[in-house]
């Protein structure tokens, strides 16, 4: 039985082998901090007497957790009804939680290696709205055909027939030469980075960090400063990259995007931690083409959901709404038109350009950004070291030339059109973003002009909505082309204001 259900009524309870994953959890993690506190204590008692005490508060901080979750377990009940879902917890502080069945938009599944290993699921059903903790409920954990039950039921719903012919069942699955796209990702220079801090934080904490850098230091000992600079920043990206691979192979391993014949949209991914994210169709007002510098040099892109109800939490989670991880721009468009019901996707629709004024914007905040450093050591070096003068140079040479570049490409990636029933915009440079949004979407306009921007005849109109970030903006726009493109894609919305101006 996956869960226990009282006698009498239709009340369920989470699954009993809870209790065997909070003292296996806190087992690891006991076993990690004692190894530190043995070789600690060791110093003043004695290995031995170190080992002891080490096991003995291992031993009483597994039985406090697991005894601390039997009781959670024990007033934990949950109930599926003909209208709402109920969950009742908690032993001194009671609490009463219900979600309206009619109001519930994901029942999202994640496994971790542990809970696969047992066959559980943890099971977390929201509602989209935006009231943190009261839009959802968590069931952490039940069996996993329990949790396969409880979406089928919550998300099943009958839905009128969808226009188009586009096809049910599987739209994408994985292939692995998509592999390739994941070191060029910011995650490696990043992951790089961590890596060599956390070889110094770990050094340091076994007393060992002076052995550590000393040992680098006589590596690079008959080498030129400059090339010991390059090998370590070298070494570092390859750990980057190597780590990038890694993170990309348990995230998106074993992925499948689907659509369900109850109108829901869902993504299944994930090498050690399974993760089961649904999307209803019915809140899916649009996608997003999302092309990082170094994916987009590669002629890749990702498609993100432009959907409603986003919870607080989902809108932390970066790829929660991804549907699709880096791929080749074509298929990124074939998919997001297979999404969207369309036959050609609305973000490969052509652009209208934005005025020679909006370059000249981007390039002046480009080379602001890299010159204030390099005006920074300068003034610095002037006043207490020559040294920062070269720093100062080498930035200069550096930074001017790919800020230029950089707001160059930030100009040529300004655009917006309308296509059908869709308002496309698309901007950003570094991260590059082309949403196509469903014009039924937008509640309203926000028009704004700043002094330079008046100025020069530029202006930017965003449009908002209850979806996604919820503010799709066509920056620096002409300004009579920027007011003509929100009129035409909400009729009647934006009339009586520029009427009344």
């Amino acid at each position: 039985m996956s869960t226990a259900v009282d006698s009498g009524s239709d009340w369920r309870r989470l699954h009993s082998r809870t209790v065997l994953v909070t003292a296996l959890v806190t087992a690891g993690v006991a076993v990690g901090a004692a190894v530190p506190v043995t070789v600690a204590l060791s110093g003043r008692l004695g290995y031995a007497a170190a080992v002891g005490w080490a096991l003995a508060g291992s031993a009483l901080l597994v039985c406090c957790a697991a005894a601390g979750d039997y009781v959670r377990w024990r007033r934990t009940r949950y109930r599926l009804g003909a209208e709402r879902v109920d969950l009742h917890s908690g032993l001194l502080l009671a609490k009463r939680r219900s979600l309206a069945r009619e109001r519930i938009r994901s029942v999202d599944l994640t496994a971790h290696p542990l809970l696969r290993i047992l066959g559980l699921v943890s099971v977390r059903i929201g509602t989209g709205e935006q009231t943190g903790g009261d839009s959802t409920l968590e069931l952490d954990p039940v069996a996993r055909a329990e949790g396969e039950r409880l979406r089928r039921e919550l998300l099943d719903r009958a839905v009128p027939e969808a226009p188009g012919t586009h096809r049910d069942g599987e739209l994408a699955t994985l292939d692995p030469r998509w592999l390739r796209y994941a070191p060029i990702s910011f995650a490696a220079p990043v992951l790089g980075g961590t890596a060599a801090g956390g070889l110094l934080q770990i050094s340091e904490w076994v007393g060992a960090q002076a052995e550590v850098i000393h040992w680098i230091a006589d590596r690079f000992q008959d080498t030129p400063l400059a090339w010991a600079i390059v090998v370590m920043v070298a070494v570092a990206l390859v750990a980057g990259v190597i780590g990038a691979l890694g993170l990309w192979i348990e995230m998106w391993w074993n992925y499948r995007l689907e659509r369900e014949p109850g109108g829901t949209l869902r993504v299944r991914r994930g090498l050690f931690t399974s993760r089961s994210l649904s999307v209803e169709e019915r809140r899916l007002r649009g996608v997003d083409l999302v092309e990082p510098l170094g994916v987009r040099l590669a002629g890749a892109a990702r498609v993100d959901a432009i959907a409603t109800g986003l919870t607080k939490d989902e809108e932390r989670n970066a790829d929660h709404n991804t549907l699709l991880p880096a791929v080749p721009r074509a298929l990124a468009d074939s998919i997001a038109a297979e999404v969207l019901r369309e036959p050609v996707t609305p973000t490969g629709a052509p652009l209208t350009a934005h005025p020679r004024a909006a370059r000249g914007r981007r390039l002046r905040r480009a080379l602001s950004v890299a010159l204030a450093p390099v005006l920074l050591q300068a003034a610095l070096g002037l006043l207490l070291t020559p040294v920062l003068l070269w720093t100062a140079l080498a930035c200069a040479v550096v930074g001017v030339p790919a800020a230029v570049l950089l707001g160059l490409d930030a100009y040529r990636s300004l655009g917006h059109t309308l296509s059908g029933g869709y308002l496309v915009t698309r901007s950003g440079s570094v991260r590059r973003s082309t949403a196509a949004l469903q014009r039924s979407g937008v509640i309203g306009w926000t028009v704004k002009q700043s002094w330079f921007q008046r100025r020069a005849g530029l202006l930017s109109v965003t449009a908002t909505t209850a979806a996604g970030g919820g503010a799709y903006t066509a920056h620096d726009t002409d300004a009579s082309e920027g007011l003509l493109f929100a009129a035409d894609a909400v009729p009647g919305l934006l009339e009586p204001f520029l009427e009344h101006g």
